[in-house]
């Protein structure tokens, strides 16, 4: 016998989208707009499982559940709330409604249906075996719980951080263009507009490791040249590279490569940075590009200390330490591994003899 699944949004493409990605499994769907409609809906077609919007007009998701669980047969049907509020509050409210899980919109088509069939799997244990269902439940919402804390976490620090760095870097950078400034202010001020920049580009980061945890980490592609964004890298970092005692070079194909542009630059800021703190005075970081197997190789050379064999898929890794000589670590390579993955490619550490060269594929042309 099918399982009857109840979808309640007030937004029709969001019922439909739902009823479509439920029928294709092979479940029955009724439909409701509002919680007054989905309660007359509940008592008339005994659902299996309620997906349960949050935000509606009248009578909201928490407030429909909680009556629902008053009908008969309702204590015993899992509801999982479906909604674009990802904030422990809203949450905290599902879950004294009565919630069984939660799960955020957009949602994917793939995880709508494991979190419907994990709600009806979960519910039968219930049925059977109270006591362990209620240590599952109580874990995973634990643990959703704490997803939302970070999520909240990682806004604050995007949202409410990048207003004082950005407010750094500019008063550094009055300093440096000031004709009273002194030698030591300018380059204090210089070091300052530096270590800002460093700072605000980790703050991006954060947030988008954490879309690229969430599955949200989507590239605009667009075909361009390579050669005129490791120009501008080059450029912007050559004067950290001066005084690091290092110099840049690159030797970058004509190759046409299929990628964020942004994204990419970033990627490319960061590996060469990463490089300059990494190489001896006197030597050189270099950015090569070449064709490689339908796609286009880049690298990131540097004559350091290299990175150890057993150690080079950890670096890749948030806030890994305690490496060797090369102590590659934070955000940046954590954040290069995510970008290129999203855009079907790949990245890894090669011995650059001597040094280490970070290498990564990419796609040359539309998939």
């Amino acid at each position: 016998m099918l399982a009857t699944i109840l979808v309640v949004d007030d937004n029709a493409e969001n019922r439909a989208l739902a009823q479509a990605t439920l029928e294709d499994e092979d479940y029955r769907v009724v439909l409701a707009d509002s919680g007054e409609a989905a309660l007359a809906a509940f008592a008339a077609a005994k659902p299996d499982c309620v997906l349960l919007d949050v935000r509606m007009p009248g009578l909201d998701g928490p407030a429909t559940c909680e009556r629902m669980r008053r009908l008969p047969g309702g204590a015993g049907v899992p509801v999982v709330f479906v909604t674009a509020q990802r904030d422990v509050d809203t949450f905290d409210r599902t879950v004294r409604a009565g919630g069984d899980d939660f799960i955020s919109k957009p949602f994917r088509p793939n995880e709508l249906v494991a979190r419907v069939e994990t709600a009806l799997v979960l519910r039968r244990l219930s049925a059977e075996r109270s006591e362990l269902y209620a240590q599952i439940k109580q874990q995973r919402d634990d643990l959703q719980r704490l997803q939302l804390q970070k999520e909240r976490l990682v806004a604050f620090l995007v949202h409410d951080l990048n207003n004082p760095v950005n407010a750094i870097g500019l008063h550094a950078q009055l300093i440096l263009r000031s004709r009273d400034s002194t030698e030591g202010a300018r380059h204090a001020a210089f070091m300052i507009r530096d270590q800002a920049a460093s700072l605000g580009r980790m703050i991006t980061m954060l947030l988008d490791i954490a879309k690229a945890d969430e599955g949200q980490l989507a590239p605009a592609r667009t075909m361009l040249v390579l050669a005129p964004l490791v120009a501008r890298v080059l450029a912007e970092l050559e004067v950290r590279a001066e005084a690091a005692g290092t110099r840049l070079a690159s030797d970058v194909a004509a190759v046409p490569v299929y990628a964020d542009p942004d994204l990419l630059l970033r990627v490319l800021q960061n590996l060469v940075d990463n490089a300059i703190g990494h190489a001896p005075v006197g030597t050189e970081v270099r950015v090569t590009a070449t064709p490689a197997a339908g796609g286009i190789q880049l690298a990131v050379r540097d004559q350091g200390a290299g990175v150890p064999a057993d150690q080079r898929e950890r670096v890749f890794e948030p806030f890994v330490q305690g490496m060797a000589a090369a102590n590659h670590r934070g955000l940046g390579l954590a954040f290069c591994k995510h970008v290129v993955t999203a855009h079907g490619g790949r990245i890894w550490i090669e011995d650059a003899q001597p040094g280490a060269a970070i290498c990564f594929w990419l796609p040359a042309a539309v998939a």
